[in-house]
């Protein structure tokens, strides 16, 4: 709290772009982006004495995790220990107050799937945004977190660096902080990228680390059937393709290339009539985007359920986190690609047309008399919370980035990894769910649109993600730390991309800053047994018993 005092007068105001002082400030750790990761970056490194500043470039903190995604996606909730559990811990906490079930009554509610909350379970996993946004508040005032708003990294030249050490970062207004190490926990990486740290965009071929998953997939997840014409008039090439359709060819099974899985908004709705704002007709609202859509309800009659075109999860208070399903939904694919590398414009302009096509898909499913009537009656019922996003219009400040810039440090994870046939000996953390991509593009396969990019391969346990994954090369940055934007292939990534699992590497990279710090070391050179000691002192769960379990599952073909 003393420290927060001292520094109060450096904090730069949320939205302010003014010059600060000629006095800049000085930390132990600068950590840039306050996400999951580096919220937990900041507890960790509070709690082990050291001066921190959190520096989020948007006004919101939390990521996915207060933007929507109250569904957590895990795969199992044994793998997550430290302070990513004591948030849970906490969820659960302020559930099991009944002054925060305003809309619903507490014995209303059921959670379902994997985040179902077990009898005697003292962690909850499903939550409105407003619930994971009060409890992120709660843990960062109790640490005396410092936190600056609405800052973003001069991404042409905010990094200074003396020789492979990063000296300070610079934001777009001027602003300066300096410090002994650095984390980047920004879903994009920019500051890992500003300071010259190599990194990779899109998929490698499959070739490159030995795996199957890379590279171009063509599977049947989140699929078109068979038969759905992409022209503009049905039987016509010459008309052109309707909306969202790539025209570029489908590659050679495993190839790789520079497209990223698509993105999209995870959407919280309520049916409480009290509690609502109408659906309504989003200013540049083109329903031709929506064409497709009612070919694939015309080649599919026999599914006329909401779960069968989204992923229609209940959250507590009669509210909503939906997500992508099927051939055609909240998935704006092929619309990512460029994001990792564009400018703030050029970003800001990608998730407002994610947000209008969006947006525009809930007025179609209400308003359109293509729309089968099972699912418009069902999608009238519900509206946007009057209580939730209440500064941006009840709707998400927060693009699901599912894949931006991914480091290539120390270590590369790789599929081998997911499945157990390669193990490492200096984890930090565990992931557990299944290696997923989204679909990356949709094109035309045989005169019938497909879409491409979609992976879902489970069946391994839990297992270990190495030290070396989120620092960089020695000869590129001796003080910085990734853990979101980690060193990973894109399958492995899209196993490890969790909320949860970047909460534990965050909260591990503080651990390891502060013994940087200690030891006056480069980060490559933390002792890792003294680390791992650490680590566990802390919570953090680094193996998982399987018993019997056959680590080298197989790796399907």
């Amino acid at each position: 709290m003393i420290r927060s005092i001292v520094f109060l007068s450096l904090v730069v105001l949320a939205g302010c772009s003014t010059k600060t002082s000629s006095t800049k400030p000085d930390y132990d750790v600068v950590v840039y982006g306050g996400t999951s990761g580096g919220i937990a970056a900041a507890i960790q490194c509070s709690r082990m004495r050291k001066s921190v500043v959190l520096i989020e470039p948007s006004q919101r903190l939390g990521g996915l995790t207060t933007g929507g995604l109250g569904q957590t996606d895990i795969g199992n909730k044994s793998a997550i220990g430290g302070i990513a559990r004591e948030f849970y811990q906490n969820i659960r906490k302020h559930y099991d107050d009944p002054a925060n079930w305003k809309w619903q009554r507490r014995e209303e509610y059921r959670d379902g799937g994997q985040t179902r909350t077990e009898a005697g379970e003292d962690a909850m996993w499903t939550f409105e945004p407003s619930a994971a946004l009060k409890v992120y508040d709660d843990m960062i005032r109790e640490a005396g977190i410092e936190v600056v708003r609405g800052q973003r990294l001069n991404r042409e030249s905010g990094v200074t660096k003396d020789g492979n050490k990063i000296v300070s970062i610079a934001m777009e207004s001027g602003a300066v902080y300096s410090g002994k190490i650095f984390i980047d926990a920004t879903y994009e990486g920019d500051l890992m990228a500003a300071a010259g740290v190599s990194y990779f965009v899109g998929r490698e071929a499959n070739s490159v680390y030995g795996e199957t998953y890379n590279g171009v997939q063509l599977l049947e997840g989140h699929q078109f059937p068979d038969g759905v014409d992409p022209y503009r008039i049905p039987s016509d090439p010459s008309s052109g393709l309707l909306w969202g359709i790539s025209n570029a060819q489908l590659a050679q099974r495993g190839s790789g290339n520079k497209l990223v899985q698509a993105y999209n908004f995870r959407i919280c709705l309520t049916d409480d009539p009290d509690n609502q704002v109408p659906i309504t007709r989003p200013e540049d609202y083109d329903s031709s985007r929506y064409e497709l859509l009612v070919r694939l309800f015309g080649a599919q009659p026999d599914k006329r359920d909401i779960n069968d075109y989204f992923i229609w999860s209940l959250m507590p208070n009669d509210k909503t986190d939906i997500n992508n399903r099927g051939g055609f939904s909240t998935d704006m694919i092929g619309y990512s690609h460029h994001y990792a590398e564009a400018s703030y414009a050029e970003r800001e302009a990608i998730v407002k047309a994610h947000r209008d096509y969006t947006r525009g898909l809930l007025y179609f499913y209400t308003t359109d008399p293509r729309v089968p009537r099972e699912l418009q009656d069902e999608v009238k019922r519900w509206g946007y919370p009057k209580d939730e996003y209440v500064d941006t219009d009840n709707w998400s400040p927060q693009l699901y980035v599912r894949e931006a810039r991914r480091m290539i440090g120390e270590y590369v994870m790789t599929q081998a990894n997911c499945v157990g046939e390669e193990v490492v000996d200096d984890p930090v953390g565990l992931a557990a769910y299944t290696m997923d991509s989204h679909n990356c593009q949709r094109i035309v396969v045989d005169g019938q649109v497909k879409n491409e990019g979609n992976v879902e391969v489970g069946g391994f346990p839990p297992y270990p993600i190495s030290y070396r994954a989120i620092i960089p090369k020695k000869a590129e940055a001796s003080n910085l730390f990734v853990p979101v934007c980690l060193s990973a292939s894109h399958i492995a990534f899209g196993s490890i991309r969790m909320e949860p699992v970047f909460m534990v590497l965050g909260q591990s990279a503080a651990i390891a800053a502060s013994l940087a710090i200690d030891h006056n070391v480069p980060v490559q050179d933390v002792p890792y047994e003294k680390l791992r000691s650490v680590l566990e002192e802390n919570g953090q769960r680094l193996n998982y018993h399987t018993g019997q379990v056959n680590y080298l599952r197989r790796i399907l073909e």
